[in-house]
């Protein structure tokens, strides 16, 4: 299975938040939407996860 990504940098937010994660698709939505919850204070939903999933883009080289 390729390997995903998600980074905070590309939604801008009031905490700045930097946080860059990659890993297998099902890691990286999963530990994406509970930082999202725990950190930015959105609620976890279905949705939620299917928007980071739509938002996954290959890592950069090296990570």
């Amino acid at each position: 299975m390729a390997r995903k990504a998600t980074d905070c940098r590309d939604t801008p937010s009031v905490s700045g938040c930097s946080l860059y994660i990659s890993g297998e698709e099902e890691e990286v939505v999963r530990a994406a939407a509970e930082h999202m919850v725990s950190v930015h204070e959105h609620t976890d939903s279905p949705e939620m996860r299917e928007q980071i999933r739509e938002g996954l883009k290959d890592p950069l080289p090296g990570t």
